[in-house]
C-alpha cells in the first residue's frame, strides 16, 4: 500500500498535474483501490473543516501585507540601508542581499515574496559590480527562505494548526535561529569571498554620515514588524488580527510615500486572491488526501513501521532530515508540511522532541526545500527575474547554503536552547 501510495504520487507529480491537483488524484485513487467505502462522500465535510480554522484568515493578511510592501517602494529604500551597512565586507552586495531578506522577512512572512522582492531590486547590479553571478544568485534564492522562520511566518501558522501549538511561542522561537542562520549566510559568504576575491565584485564603501541617513529607511519594515508581532506579545492582537494590523500599517506607508492607488491596489488584490487560492486549494486537497490514507489506515501502518524500527531520538532526528531532504525534492514545500505533519510529529513528540523545537528544525527543513531541485520554488523565482542564464547558475550558488541549513540543525540539536530560550524566557 505505502509503495503504491509513493509510486502513485510520483507519477502523478512527474506528470507537471498542479500540486494541489495531484494530491486530491492521489486521494481519490487510494479511495478507489482501498477504500470499502466512498470516502468521497465526506468531500465537502473536509472542505468546510480545512478552511474554517480563523487562524487561517491570517494566511491572506500576510499576503497582502507582502504585495502591499512590494509596491509602496519599501524594497528599494531598504537594501539601499542594507548597502550602506553592510556592503564593506567580502563580499559586498551578497551581504546587502541577505540583510535585506532578513528584514523583509520580518514584515511580510513568506519566502517567495521575500526572493521576489529583494532579487527584483538587486539582481540589476550584478554586472555592474563584477560579482560571481552564481553565489550572488544563491544569496537571494537562500535569503528568500529567512520568510519562513523570521516571524511573522504563513508557514509557522500551518505548523501551529497543524500540530495545536502556540504560535506566538514558535514565533518567539524562529527568532535567534533566523537571525543565526542569516549571520552565518553572512558568514560563509565572506568566507568564500576572502578565500577567492574575485567571487565578491568591486569593493564599496560609504561614509558614516551616510550610514547613519539611511538608517530612517529601515524604520517602516521595523515598525512593520513591531506592529504585527508587538501587538500579539502585548496581548492586543491575535496572529489573525495582527496580520490585519500590519496590512493597515503597509496601507499608511503606501500612502505616504505616494504609492497608493487604485491601479495599485487592483494588482495588490488580485494576487492575494491568486495566491490565497491556490493555497487553500493546496490545503483541502492535503486534508482530504490525509483523511483518505487515514481511513485506509496507512497512517498507522507507517507509524507502526517507524516506531518498530527501534531507533534512539538521535536516529530518529537523522531519518527525519533525509526524510525531508529527498521529499523536498519532489514536493511544493506547503503541501510537504500538510501531508506529513500528522505522520511525523506524532512520533517525534512522542520520542519526547519539544513541539516547539522540532517546529523550527521542521520550517528550516522545508526551507531547505525552497532551494534543493528540481522542486525549489525560490530557485524559479530568481529565475525568473533575470533575462538570461540557466536555472543551473541558481542551484549552483544554492548548493553551499543549504549545507549552513544543515549545520544550524545541528547546532539546534546540540543546544536546543537556540529555540526554546525566548520562549521560556516570556513563559
Amino acid at each position: 500500500m505505502l509503495l503504491t501510495s509513493l509510486i502513485l504520487l510520483l507519477a502523478l507529480l512527474a506528470a507537471a498535474l498542479p500540486v494541489a491537483a495531484a494530491l486530491g488524484t492521489l486521494g481519490l485513487l487510494l479511495d478507489k483501490i482501498y477504500s470499502s467505502m466512498p470516502l468521497t462522500l465526506a468531500l465537502g465535510e473536509v472542505a468546510w473543516s480545512s478552511s474554517k480554522d480563523f487562524l487561517l484568515v491570517s494566511i491572506p493578511m500576510f499576503v497582502l501585507l507582502g504585495e502591499i510592501l512590494l509596491r509602496a517602494g519599501v524594497a528599494e529604500r531598504m537594501y539601499d540601508a542594507m548597502v550602506k551597512w553592510l556592503s564593506w565586507m567580502p563580499g559586498g552586495l551578497m551581504h546587502s542581499n541577505i540583510g535585506a531578506c532578513a528584514i523583509f522577512a520580518a514584515t511580510s512572512g513568506s519566502s517567495v515574496a521575500t526572493a521576489a522582492t529583494v532579487g527584483t531590486v538587486a539582481l540589476p547590479l550584478v554586472e555592474k559590480h563584477g560579482y560571481s553571478e552564481r553565489l550572488f544568485l544563491g544569496t537571494l534564492a537562500a535569503g528568500g527562505t529567512l520568510g519562513i522562520l523570521i516571524p511573522p511566518s504563513i508557514n509557522i501558522i500551518i505548523y501551529a494548526v497543524l500540530t495545536d501549538t502556540s504560535i506566538p511561542r514558535l514565533y518567539l522561537a524562529g527568532i535567534i535561529p533566523g537571525l543565526g542562520m542569516a549571520l552565518l549566510f553572512i558568514l560563509m559568504v565572506a568566507a568564500f569571498c576572502m578565500a577567492k576575491p574575485a567571487l565578491g565584485g568591486k569593493p564599496m564603501s560609504a561614509t558614516w554620515a551616510e550610514r547613519i541617513r539611511s538608517l530612517v529607511h529601515l524604520v517602516p519594515p521595523l515598525g512593520i514588524f513591531l506592529v504585527v508581532v508587538g501587538s500579539i506579545y502585548a496581548g492586543l492582537a491575535t496572529p489573525t488580527e495582527a496580520a490585519s494590523l500590519g496590512v493597515v500599517a503597509a496601507l499608511g506607508l503606501a500612502w505616504a510615500f505616494g504609492k497608493l492607488s487604485f491601479a495599485m491596489m487592483k494588482e495588490v488584490l488580485e494576487n492575494t486572491m491568486r495566491t490565497t487560492a491556490m493555497v487553500m486549494l493546496i490545503i483541502i486537497a492535503a486534508y482530504f488526501l490525509n483523511f483518505v490514507i487515514s481511513a485506509i489506515g496507512l497512517t498507522t501502518m507507517l507509524t507502526d513501521y517507524i516506531a518498530g524500527l527501534g531507533l534512539s531520538k538521535f536516529e530518529m532526528l537523522v531519518a527525519v532530515v533525509i526524510f525531508y531532504l529527498l521529499l523536498g525534492c519532489f514536493m511544493e514545500t506547503l503541501s510537504m508540511m500538510i501531508t506529513t505533519i500528522p505522520i511525523v510529529a506524532p512520533v517525534m513528540f512522542g520520542l519526547g522532541f519539544d513541539p516547539v523545537w522540532f517546529g523550527v528544525v521542521l520550517v528550516i527543513l522545508i526551507e531547505m526545500a525552497l532551494i534543493t531541485p528540481p522542486v525549489g520554488l525560490n530557485l524559479f523565482v530568481v529565475q525568473s527575474l533575470r533575462s538570461r542564464g540557466s536555472l543551473n547558475d541558481v542551484i549552483a550558488g544554492s548548493v553551499p547554503f543549504v549545507g549552513v541549513m544543515i549545520v544550524m540543525i545541528l547546532l539546534l540539536g546540540l543546544f536546543p536552547a537556540i529555540a526554546l530560550w525566548l520562549p521560556g524566557l516570556f513563559g
